[in-house]
């Protein structure tokens, strides 16, 4: 089996590639022959670490890939075996072997590129359980989500698309607009020219929005809160403020902790707020997951979504694939190939 491992915590060149024994797919599992596997920011600050639920170093992480099915375990269907399917995975996905539960396995259409299927488990599944389980967004309703041009932030946008009347907010540098717009971005924002909160306010005579859908973490969410109309939802899913540079910052790390603001029960019922969390690697065993991934097939199926793939780099090429992620020059998703 050939793998990107982290070799210890450090910047890109702590990445390498090394041989080790094929995996043997445990009963209930199938191996899947990689072909393609997703970049996330969790794997950036995973590298750093940062990252509190990764192995620890040295470490094969990778939450999602796709390919083919190539050997079965005990107990499952030899008749998957051949079979074009996207995975989701415990960690382990950069690599050009990975072990799955069956139900874990998710058979792609013949017209999805095994990119595109790589493209699609947590970026999709985690705008998706945003949008319709978290957040139970309405028609006619208004969404903000940062860092828009990246997997997540596009997925947003699509899936917004699905909903009459849904207007969108995102933020992102002026030369990604155009890609915004084309994905349904009604009001993109230049967070390095314009404060998004002032536009926002501006714009909507100072009603704010209904859904703010942050990845950012520390002030952002305070600022996201002040944003919000009566019965608005905040909803977490990352703290990427907490990553500067290519390797940890400690200082930065804590003056990020120290702007993460307090939310009570008695202030959320004042403002008729509410504020949740999303983080996939803790829903592995939620019935959700298997339900919102053939969803989202069915959608592709009917042309509703289709991921922007930005750029696919041999695995010998990781270092240069974590920094385009780590340094925001993507435009939806990298994904590595072996």
């Amino acid at each position: 089996m050939r793998a990107v491992w982290i070799s210890k915590y450090g910047g890109p060149e702590v990445l390498e590639v090394r041989e080790t024994p094929d995996l043997v797919p445990a009963a209930g599992q199938v191996r899947i022959r990689t072909a393609a596997c997703g970049l996330n920011f969790a794997e950036m600050m995973a590298r750093q670490g940062l990252y509190p639920d990764a192995p620890k170093a040295p470490c094969i992480v990778g939450y999602e890939a796709a390919g083919t099915i190539d050997a079965v375990g005990p107990g499952v269907d030899g008749g998957l075996t051949g079979k074009r399917v996207a995975v989701l995975s415990r960690f382990g996905a950069h690599a050009d072997q990975v072990c799955v539960p069956a139900e874990n396995a998710f058979p792609i259409p013949n017209e999805m590129s095994f990119e595109e299927a790589a493209a699609i488990p947590v970026n999709y599944l985690t705008a998706y359980q945003m949008l319709f389980r978290v957040a139970s967004i309405h028609p006619g309703e208004s969404v903000l989500i940062h860092m828009a041009a990246g997997g997540v932030g596009l997925a947003v946008l699509q899936l917004c698309r699905t909903v009459e009347g849904i207007v969108t907010y995102g933020t992102a540098s002026v030369a990604k607009h155009e890609v915004l717009r084309a994905n349904g971005c009604v009001h993109p924002i230049d967070y390095h020219t314009t404060d998004y909160f002032k536009e926002i306010m501006r714009i909507t005579g100072g009603k704010g929005v209904d859904v703010v859908l942050d990845p950012l973490g520390g002030n952002d969410w305070r600022k996201g809160y002040r944003l919000l109309r009566p019965a608005g939802r905040l909803v977490a899913f990352g703290f990427a403020n907490m990553a500067s540079g290519n390797t940890r910052n400690l200082w930065r790390m804590l003056r990020q902790i120290v702007t993460v603001p307090i939310f009570t029960p008695m202030g959320l019922m004042d403002k008729n707020r509410s504020v949740a969390g999303v983080n996939l690697g803790h829903l592995w065993d939620d019935p959700f997951l298997p339900m919102g991934m053939n969803r989202l097939l069915i959608l592709y199926r009917e042309g509703q979504i289709k991921p922007h793939i930005d750029s696919s780099f041999p695995f010998a090429q990781a270092a240069q694939a974590h920094l385009r992620v780590q340094e925001g020059k993507n435009i939806g998703k990298v994904v590595m190939v072996p």
